[in-house]
């Protein structure tokens, strides 16, 4: 209960800052609502922290306000703390909306963007409001957010909006307290706001409303390119096959799973199974592109998701997107505007300009994107939400840290799905997924994001934390960086940090770090990795045998080379009646000498390449065409029955190392004995199960640990990952995975912010205790 001062004339006043995601969500109103609704009188305004205000009346109405003011704040609110003060009553009556305050260092978050909210889409269908059918209709409810702000407060001016003047119908709106768009920045209507329009690509208007005359472009087999939120997206009727294979063609995306846009939940029962979590995960503000388990039965093109037992599907989450998917009455495709492995455009000219030759007209609109941002993508294993790609929706909701960061820290994250990450106080932020650090346009969106998220939340770093790859260009970036104190990561140690901070845990644990690629402290290529950690340091207590990675980077291109490494590890004569030396008989030889030989062969106990050699092996895939494609496309052959696993024994070493080959030789003897590759499948996945238990049960032994943390990107494998998680809670172990922040690359860079502070604490500790009184440097 908060403390008040003494009545004076039977009143009392009280101070109260509020911080958290509180402006532009309707905070201010609500506020104002519940003020009045007491009897209150007070103000209530913006400033850089958060959210400002006064209340006073008697002492049972303040009381009463202070205890329901967070509980019943708006939806799309996120309160981290509520500050009282009790104050000296004036004997003010009325409550007042103040003029935001810009002064000071800034350090309030920014809302993500919302999906259309239930009563603007109510408007946006019914002829009689004003807004029937207008595509950026918007509330304090939903709407753009993180997309089009500039600047903290989150004020009009400061936004993307600045450049559309109120009509005199949205003012009342936007100055009425008493209106759920009362002070909503992005609030317009078809007589003040941005406009649509549908052109070629260079610029020339086609004729005809333009929903209507996209939906029918569509139906026509064109690819259209759409602005949406925080970027342009391609779109084709998912149910036109040809149309969807021209959509690959010219994007050069051969074999990845394109996203679905469904108009509402029957349309999307009527494709997958939905479960009670992932319809509300559909439905959500968020509104991400949720993995959904296919029926088999669904009308789309073949070439939508090729070979995948699942479907990325979202729901309209603009009302642009509503008004064309109610006009084209079938699914449809929405993916990134981009060709494959740059970024998604969003600049208007850049996107005319890129875009041009892959799409046939473009439905386009004038209100600015500042900050591009990609949809963020999750999947419901075993009933709780992980998040695989955090962006639209997500990002930059910032994350609550169990511990302090002393000094202000950025993050520059790995090199593939990069993120970047700022901290200061209790607060980490995440940006939105910038993706695979391969060219200069991807490589700009990253120092963007790092302007852009410093500036917002005005961190100014003085320790830059980096992946200890040399060659990564977020690790060349940390390195130029003049005047700060840097601090490199070991890249497995990051992700089981990750799973730490996700959870509020700050270990030791047991880690289980399991991935494609990063750089071991003993200069090999590490991926498969038994850890002892907590946030500060880890020791490698044991790993995947390594072997040869022939080629380097190109064994993870063709994983048939990881089959051939593999199997010149598991056997003394490498067996030659197997499918895939013979389907690579030209070259079969000369990868084995390379991995003999050790030329441009690294070791390597990637646990993502074992899977790589076992889907070769099995002639599931021999050349990928996306990270991660042949353990992908094994883990959706796998049988989903009961099965037996393989065993891989663990060596008395110190480190001990987990025998892979074990499991080869095994995949190898069922393949010539006739057993179904499915069948194989599912043997190897709980083959592995087995063996992450087992070496588990070795650390405790050693340790006492019982903990365990689950990370990498191999733990995106829900088959995998739910195997795991039930043997080692029938070993008595509590299992930590991910939620908040993806398993993969993307969470790396809040798992190097952690790190980093802890090693902080650690230095002000020694410091205090060597030098009392002195002031510490970072």
């Amino acid at each position: 209960m908060t403390s008040l001062a003494e009545p004076v004339g039977g009143r009392v006043r009280v101070g109260v800052h509020v911080e958290g995601i509180v402006q532009g969500v309707g905070f201010r109103p609500y506020v104002y609502g519940l003020a009045t609704a007491l009897r209150l009188g007070g103000y209530v305004g913006n400033d850089v922290r958060g959210v400002v205000l006064e209340v006073e009346g008697e002492p049972a109405a303040v009381t009463e306000f202070v205890a329901r003011l967070p509980v019943e704040a708006p939806a799309l609110a996120m309160i981290e703390r509520v500050e009282t003060r009790p104050l000296t009553p004036t004997g003010e009556r009325g409550f007042t909306i103040a003029v935001s305050d810009a002064s000071g260092p800034r350090a309030v978050p920014v809302s993500p963007d919302a999906a259309t909210c239930a009563d603007c889409l109510r408007e946006l269908w019914n002829p009689s409001d004003r807004r029937h059918r207008y595509p950026f209709i918007n509330c304090t409810n939903c709407g753009p957010r993180y997309t089009i702000v500039c600047d903290v407060p989150y004020d009009r001016p400061a936004t993307t909006m600045a450049g559309f003047d109120l009509c005199a119908d949205c003012a009342r709106e936007y100055y009425d307290p008493a209106d759920r768009r009362f002070h909503a920045q992005p609030v317009c209507c078809p007589a003040c706001g941005p406009a649509l329009s549908l052109v070629t690509a260079d610029g020339a208007p086609i004729a005809g409303e333009p929903v209507a005359t996209t939906a029918a472009l569509l139906r026509d087999g064109r690819i259209v390119a759409i602005k949406g939120l925080g970027g342009y997206h391609l779109a084709v009727d998912a149910t036109n096959a040809d149309a969807v294979a021209r959509l690959r063609s010219r994007k050069l995306r051969e074999d990845r799973p394109f996203a679905v846009v469904a108009a509402d939940l029957e349309a999307v029962r009527s494709l997958c199974s939905v479960s009670a979590e992932e319809a509300r995960l559909l439905a959500s503000p968020a509104a991400p592109i949720v993995l959904l388990r296919r029926r088999g039965t669904d009308r789309l093109a073949p070439a939508v998701a090729p070979g995948n037992r699942e479907l990325g599907v979202m729901l309209p989450y603009t009302p642009l997107h509503h008004l064309l998917a109610a006009e084209l009455e079938r699914p449809f495709v929405l993916t990134s505007g981009n060709i494959s492995d740059e970024p998604i455009a969003y600049v208007d000219a850049d996107a005319r300009e890129r875009l041009g030759k892959l799409a046939d007209a473009f439905l386009t609109h004038d209100r600015p994107i500042h900050m591009r941002v990609d949809d963020s993508v999750v999947r419901v294993p075993a009933g709780r939400p992980v998040v695989l790609r955090r962006s639209r929706g997500y990002a930059p909701r910032p994350l609550t840290l169990a511990w302090d960061v002393p000094v202000p820290v950025l993050a520059c994250g790995a090199e593939l799905k990069n993120t970047v990450c700022v901290a200061k106080g209790r607060r980490a932020v995440l940006s939105h997924h910038i993706g695979d650090l391969e060219n200069y346009e991807t490589f700009r969106s990253f120092t963007e994001a790092i302007a852009h998220l410093s500036h917002l939340f005005d961190v100014a770093p003085r320790t830059v934390a980096h992946d200890l790859h040399p060659d990564y260009l977020s690790t060349k970036h940390a390195l130029e960086l003049p005047g700060v104190h840097l601090v490199g990561v070991q890249h497995h140690h990051a992700h089981i940090a990750s799973c730490l901070a996700d959870n509020g845990h700050a270990g030791p644990v047991i880690g289980v770090a399991f991935d494609g690629t990063g750089f071991g402290t003993d200069g090999t290529v590490w991926g498969g990795e038994i850890l002892v950690a907590d946030l500060e340091r880890f020791e490698r207590v044991g790993y995947l045998e390594a072997v040869p990675l022939p080629g380097g980077a190109a064994a993870i291109r063709e994983p048939w080379r990881m089959a051939a490494s593999y199997l010149r590890a598991a056997y003394t004569e490498v067996p030659a009646d197997l499918g895939v030396a013979r389907r690579h008989a030209d070259r079969w030889q000369q990868v084995l000498a390379v991995a003999a030989a050790g030329v441009n062969s690294p070791l390597t106990s990637s646990a993502g390449r074992l899977f790589d050699a076992v889907s070769a092996l099995l002639g599931v895939r021999d050349t990928a065409n996306y990270e991660g494609q042949a353990a992908i496309e094994l883990e959706q052959i796998a049988d989903e029955g009961e099965h037996d696993g393989y065993r891989a024994t663990l060596t008395d070493t110190e480190p001990f190392a987990i025998a892979g080959v074990e499991l080869v030789r095994a995949v190898v003897e069922d393949l010539r004995s006739g057993v179904a590759p499915p069948v194989i499948a599912a043997s190897f996945h709980r083959g592995v199960a087995l063996a992450i238990v087992a070496a588990c049960e070795r650390a405790r032994t050693r340790t006492g640990l019982s903990v365990v943390a689950l990370s990498g990107g191999v733990f995106q494998n829900v088959l995998l990952t739910r195997l795991v998680s039930e043997g080692l809670d029938a070993a008595g172990f509590s299992v930590l995975t991910h939620e908040r922040v993806p398993p993969n690359d993307g969470g790396i860079s809040l798992g190097q912010v952690v790190v980093a502070a802890a090693r902080q604490r650690a230095a002000l500790r020694e410091r205090s205790t060597s030098s009392p009184g002195q002031e510490p440097a970072p």
